[in-house]
């Protein structure tokens, strides 16, 4: 999300002017913008800028379903990713003067659903798989140049997801999943038995491997995903257990630069509700609370990040996407609604597409 006078200064001088008159009104009316991608009631699929009362401030079409956004004010540009393992990402311009640009995976690469800028704006990166290596990169595309892919470096891992920006600008910190997956096979998962899932941070500037941590080894199937950096620069994780069902490891840790990782201890009954799945990650404005979803078990999870205790429950049908509003969180659903929670006391809204898994926070 951005506050309003934050958006437009990002968008462009002329984004007002090329919004229609009831999407001005919108606007106009909004403090906070959120991005999504989304499935339309048609069976279509795009992504969306929304008010924070649910105005539709501005959409765009995607040739199939995306996953993740990222927008960076330097570039004025966002990207929305195809989910894993996608071949495209569309670039598109808030304020809708230029016309999307479709980035495809170049031969034996494809994208798994996330990214980011530089702090600059000018440079991209996704994660992406060097599937016939089985091996995770991070794909360098010039915004400067038409995202024209100018190289790439290793996620030293396997299945690479969320990738974020740490604060200092400088180190990208990476969820290797540990999943192999091949194009070839759409999703379906090739080496459960020898997952090797960790966290890994890099320097953006040449790709040097600056650290790497590892859950303890009986642990190699609780696939790492989605993160979140709290006030404190630790990097929270929600991850989803890929061995014997029955089986209930924690799901949500963090993990540090000097080396520290570790799961934290949730309620028994919380963590049998998260059915083993953790579809998303937040951190609040201030860094002080994280967020988690379960879409499979319908329930969001707000954590003390200080305390590592949960301070509060919630379901919500299909639940998945998470972002700080300045009170708390929004969660939005895949069945089409987004909420409050924590206290963002919102009311619940109702839309006629439905959410993918996240929802952008932006600024």
């Amino acid at each position: 999300m951005w506050q309003r006078r934050a958006f437009l200064q990002a968008a462009g001088a002329g984004f007002a002017a090329s919004l229609m008159p009831r999407q001005l009104l919108a606007l106009e009316r909004t403090e906070l913008v959120f991005a999504s991608a989304v499935q339309t009631a048609s069976g279509s699929y795009g992504a969306v800028l929304l008010g924070e009362a649910g105005e539709l401030i501005a959409s765009i079409d995607l040739p199939d379903r995306g996953h993740d956004v990222t927008i960076s004010r330097q570039a004025g540009r966002g990207v929305v990713f195809a989910r894993q393992p996608g071949t495209f990402a569309v670039v598109f311009d808030p304020a809708g003067h230029a016309a999307p640009i479709t980035l495809n995976s170049i031969p034996g690469r494809h994208f798994f659903g996330h990214g980011v800028f530089s702090p600059d704006g000018r440079l991209l990166y996704a994660t992406e798989s060097d599937f016939e290596a089985a091996q995770g990169v991070v794909g360098i595309y010039d915004a400067t140049d038409g995202y024209r892919r100018i190289g790439e470096f290793p996620t030293y891992g396997t299945g690479p997801h969320e990738m974020l920006l740490m604060p200092d600008g400088v180190t990208l910190v990476v969820a290797n999943g540990g999943i192999e997956t091949h194009p070839d096979y759409g999703r379906a998962e090739l080496n459960i038995e020898t997952m090797d899932p960790s966290v890994v941070f890099i320097d953006r500037r040449d790709g040097a491997l600056l650290g790497q941590l590892r859950l303890q080894s009986g642990l190699h199937q609780l696939s790492i995903r989605h993160m979140a950096i709290d006030a404190r620069d630790r990097v929270w994780f929600g991850c989803q257990f890929k061995g014997v069902p029955s089986e209930s490891p924690q799901l949500v840790g963090y993990a540090t630069m000097d080396g520290d990782i570790r799961l934290i201890e949730l309620p028994e009954d919380t963590l049998g509700a998260l059915r083993n799945y953790v579809g998303s990650v937040a951190a609040s404005v201030e860094g002080t609370s994280i967020a988690i979803s379960s879409p499979k078990g319908d329930l969001l999870v707000a954590i003390d990040a200080d305390a590592a205790q949960p301070k509060l429950v919630r379901t919500l049908r299909s639940g998945c996407g998470l972002a700080a509003d300045g009170l708390g969180f929004v969660a939005s659903s895949g069945l089409g609604e987004m909420i409050g929670i924590a206290g963002a006391q919102r009311d619940a809204k109702r839309f006629d597409f439905q959410f993918d898994n996240h929802l952008l926070r932006v600024g």
